[in-house]
């Protein structure tokens, strides 16, 4: 599973999703891609839920790039702690996405398997997300 090797910081605030997304909204190196369209923090089990799905399902056919990587810890106190005490540990890492963020890119696979495959890792996403086709004009 994803997560940073080191952070400058142990525990950050929770923050919010105002907002589309300004970077990372568009299909730049593989063809095909998967576009969030809700805001929501996605946890790296999510991700390496859905890099498992399109990878067996592409068949190691195509190469997949994860555009999105957890560098946000969220913390959690023990059950049945009084209140106080403080902030709790961290207990796993999110990625922050707010709409239009793409989340996965494909290519090296014909435009049926990318979608079948897309919507298969969609399904591991708590959020609704849409299936993307590069610009072919962008590139040239």
């Amino acid at each position: 599973m994803l997560s940073p090797r080191r952070t400058k910081f142990r525990k950050q605030h929770r923050g919010r999703m105002k907002g589309l997304a300004t970077r990372g909204n568009r299909v730049c190196f593989g063809r095909f891609g998967l576009q969030a369209l809700e805001p929501s923090w996605i946890t790296s089990r999510q991700i390496e839920a859905g890099r498992r799905a399109i990878t067996r399902y592409a068949r190691r056919g195509g190469k997949l790039w994860i555009r999105i990587f957890p560098d946000k810890p969220i913390t959690m106190r023990p059950a049945e702690t009084r209140m106080g005490s403080g902030k709790g540990a961290p207990e796993y890492w999110v990625a922050v996405v707010k709409p239009g963020r793409i989340l996965y890119e494909m290519s090296g696979v014909s435009e049926t398997v990318a979608r079948s495959a897309m919507r298969i890792a969609s399904y591991k996403m708590p959020i609704k997300t849409q299936f993307v086709v590069a610009n072919t004009l962008q590139n040239a």
